[in-house]
């Protein structure tokens, strides 16, 4: 008993063929457009629930900036985006404030940090919620990924078959 399927040999040149380093350069270039569209979704969701004010974390998801984390590997086709930033975790996830007094002044209803002022505020202990923004981001990315790579694959084998 034997089973042929007709075109298998074609099939497997061509495949072979097109994962010859382009499909990797491809893939690869694709791969560092959604991870500049994860910052993107990051920087908005840091916006979106209000996380800072100060901008420092928001600049971290940057590619580029030096408090960020950006790796790519063409070959296999690994991404790493992140922040240094020791507080982002505390921002997101939540994290109890100590009680400690801050220097500063305000300004209308606003307080603004200034180190070594002579008045500030007292910060008393509790849970600070966190906002989530990188779950949240995360969230809106799989779907996008999901839906981005079936239509990069069928537009791979549109053109490659």
């Amino acid at each position: 008993m034997s089973l042929k399927i007709l075109g298998l040999k074609q099939f497997i040149k061509q495949v072979e063929k097109a994962t010859d380093g382009g499909l990797k350069r491809e893939f690869g270039l694709w791969l560092e457009g959604l991870g500049m569209d994860f910052l993107g979704l990051i920087q908005d969701e840091i916006i979106r629930t209000e996380t800072v004010d100060t901008r420092r974390l928001l600049n971290s998801f940057n590619r580029g900036d030096s408090e960020g984390i950006w790796s790519i590997s063409e070959g296999g086709l690994t991404l790493e985006i992140g922040t240094r930033l020791a507080y982002a975790s505390y921002a997101n996830d939540g994290h109890f404030q100590q009680k400690r007094f801050v220097p500063g002044y305000w300004r209308g209803d606003r307080f603004v940090y200034e180190p070594g002022a002579s008045t500030g505020m007292m910060l008393r202990e509790k849970w600070v919620e966190g906002s989530h923004y990188w779950d949240n981001a995360l969230a809106i990315f799989e779907r996008i990924f999901q839906r981005s790579l079936e239509r990069r694959m069928q537009q791979w084998l549109d053109t490659e078959f």
